[in-house]
């Protein structure tokens, strides 16, 4: 008795057809993450008590925090109102976008956080 045609049986299709075997896609190179700062604007959050900047991933756009205590930590006589925190980022810039890039590596988010621990 023959098995009815839309079985599979000896390696071809329910048609007849013999089955494609293709090997398995090839693991995508991850592409680095090229971030980058071409806004050089930035502003104070009160109510996080941080400064607020934005980096660039392609066409991606990534909000970025430095809280209060990293720009402390980075620049110890900075002063602890708004422009004292302003004028210790713009101090400080090429290593806060340094740190921005390594915490932006870790992973995607919504929004990123620098800390004491990330300088």
């Amino acid at each position: 008795m023959r098995p009815p045609a839309n079985i599979d049986i000896g390696g071809r299709g329910a048609y007849g057809f013999d089955r494609l075997r293709r090997p398995a896609p090839a693991a995508e190179p991850r592409r680095p993450m090229t971030l980058s700062f071409p806004n050089e604007s930035r502003s104070f959050d009160g109510t996080r008590r941080a400064v607020r900047f934005w980096g660039y991933d392609s066409a991606m756009e990534a909000a970025f925090f430095v809280s209060e205590a990293a720009l402390k930590s980075i620049q110890p006589d900075m002063g602890l109102d708004e422009a004292g925190m302003l004028r210790a980022f713009d101090s400080n810039r090429s290593r806060i976008y340094a740190a921005a890039t390594k915490v932006y590596a870790r992973g995607r988010r919504g929004s990123y956080d620098l800390d004491r621990s990330d300088f």
